[in-house]
């Protein structure tokens, strides 16, 4: 069972975040999620989604939502500083910014730690764990490109949802499943979401 660090921000994109989080617990993966603020009011505005202020009730609704796995999730609240990933004690296997805004993508690239997605994104990077940043924007600026230089020279993987369409998606699910499986195996989680090319 791996330990993944999952953080939802306020960019447009939620539906990848909580398709990658079902198939992560459904894998029988363990998922210590945290989300901003702004990332609340995207759910509401893209799912039609209550994220709860307290991450107890979080657990409750998304349990609900997704129904029985094998995996475990836990919640914490954005400035929980004695959370396991805000530590190189206990900084899970990997961690995942999905979508990822350009504020909190500017703020891991300068060192900025000041609530816990931008802390555990930073141990994430001194500890040389894996670091998925899902950045949803466009265009993006001559900043917006040079923070995601620095990140990857820091050994940040840069995955932007673009789907691709050779294989034929037929529904939105099916763009969204391509960008989580995208994501799934940079974290070496095993999946069927997508026909896998020359097969």
């Amino acid at each position: 069972m791996k330990t993944i660090v999952l953080a939802l921000t306020g960019a447009s994109g939620l539906p990848y975040a909580m398709r990658l989080l079902e198939c992560l617990l459904q894998s029988g993966h363990r998922v210590h999620l945290v989300y901003s603020q702004a990332a609340q009011i995207v759910a509401k505005q893209e799912l039609d989604f209550v994220l709860p202020n307290r991450p107890q009730d979080a657990e409750k609704i998304l349990a609900e939502r997704i129904g029985k796995v094998s995996g475990e999730l836990r919640v914490f609240g954005r400035d929980d500083w004695f959370a396991p990933m805000a530590s190189g004690s206990n900084p899970g296997d990997a961690m995942v910014i999905c979508p990822c805004t350009m504020g909190t993508l500017a703020a891991v690239a300068g060192g900025l730690s000041d609530d816990l997605i931008t802390r555990a994104a930073d141990v994430m990077l001194k500890e040389k764990r894996p670091l998925i940043l899902v950045p949803r924007e466009t265009p993006f600026s001559a900043i917006h490109l040079e923070n995601m230089l620095k990140l990857s020279h820091a050994g940040a993987v840069i995955l932007p949802p673009n789907p691709g369409f050779y294989y034929h998606p037929q529904s939105v699910q099916d763009l969204v499943d391509f960008v989580v499986a995208k994501i799934l195996d940079h974290l070496g989680v095993e999946h069927k979401l997508v026909k896998r090319w020359g097969e």
